[in-house]
């Protein structure tokens, strides 16, 4: 696995600049305004490092890029990361990538939740292959088996997936992905045993059966008192039956990881865990020293230097 480096080294070449704090004022600003932009970054964070590797491929515009697949569309926080790219090539241009800027926005947005303070490796470079169909994001309605073998596949162990589907303790889904759950599970025309009767009641007046589009976004903590609080209340809820999406239930009902989704439920050591788990994604085949560039925009690859020829 390649190694990231520490931030020090990222402000000493940003002209003593201090690169985080540049960052943070923007995620903070934008947390104040609208705290549903923490989980959007969170999300951008996983979406990239999940496919290739962390180095903002998902950013790319293209008629064929990673943005355009399915489970990418709802995908948010990209005006977050463009604004601090902005600050950062004025404060010192083509030193930053866009992949560390994600990887330091996720954090401050998991700290501004509530959740622990981890440090940020930095020294990605941002990659030039982004494509739709590259994207391989395991589904939320896989077993955890499946997901499990779809996390091995990047290097990640069954731990190491409870603890970061535990980024959904502040996530938020639509209808379409859950809603069979309600009215037809495993097309048995009825509701999934597993979830808790009075939620499937409370989800069906939200998500209407074969309603058109997803009109109320639905928090994946049902702990309403906590939707916006990075803790381990999720892992709570599915307990009780309470998971909104078929993989984050399954959790805490399968032998490989029931007991693990127990002990954060009643521990107090998940902010800490959770935190060592996103650095270990930050860190998935991600390119440094003289792999792939700095970009100058997040949205567009480097074009060719021309190089001069005298005859």
């Amino acid at each position: 696995m390649r190694r990231c480096s520490s931030t020090r080294i990222l402000q000493r070449k940003c002209n003593s600049q201090d690169v985080e704090a540049i960052v943070a004022s923007v995620v903070k600003r934008r947390f104040n305004d609208k705290p549903r932009v923490a989980a959007g970054l969170i999300r951008l964070f996983f979406h990239d490092c999940f496919v290739n590797a962390c180095d903002a491929s998902i950013l790319l515009d293209g008629d064929s890029s990673e943005k355009t697949a399915p489970p990418n569309l709802s995908v948010s926080g990209y005006d977050v990361i463009d604004e601090a790219k902005g600050l950062l090539e004025e404060a010192c241009a083509g030193v930053v990538s866009c992949a560390d800027i994600i990887a330091i926005a996720a954090r401050d947005a998991v700290q501004l939740s509530g959740g622990g303070r981890y440090e940020v490796q930095t020294g990605r470079r941002d990659g030039s292959v982004s494509l739709a169909s590259n994207v391989d994001l395991p589904s939320p309605r896989f077993s955890v088996s499946q997901s499990a073998d779809a996390f091995a596949k990047k290097g990640i162990g069954l731990t190491d997936m409870v603890l970061l589907l535990g980024g959904h303790t502040i996530g938020f889904t639509n209808c379409s992905l859950f809603q069979d759950r309600l009215y037809n599970f495993d097309n048995t025309g009825k509701p999934d045993p597993t979830m808790d009767p009075l939620l499937v009641m409370k989800l069906r007046l939200i998500c209407p059966r074969n309603s058109p589009a997803d009109r109320t976004p639905v928090s994946l903590d049902q702990n309403l008192a906590s939707t916006f609080i990075v803790d381990n209340s999720f892992y709570k809820q599915i307990r009780l039956g309470r998971g909104i999406l078929q993989i984050d239930q399954a959790l805490a009902l399968d032998p490989l990881t029931n007991n693990t989704v127990a002990s954060l439920a009643n521990g107090n050591d998940f902010l800490a865990r959770f935190g060592q788990a996103m650095v270990k994604l930050g860190a998935v085949d991600v390119l440094t020293d003289s792999q792939g560039e700095i970009r100058e925009s997040c949205h567009l690859k480097n074009k060719p230097r021309s190089t001069l020829l005298f005859g």
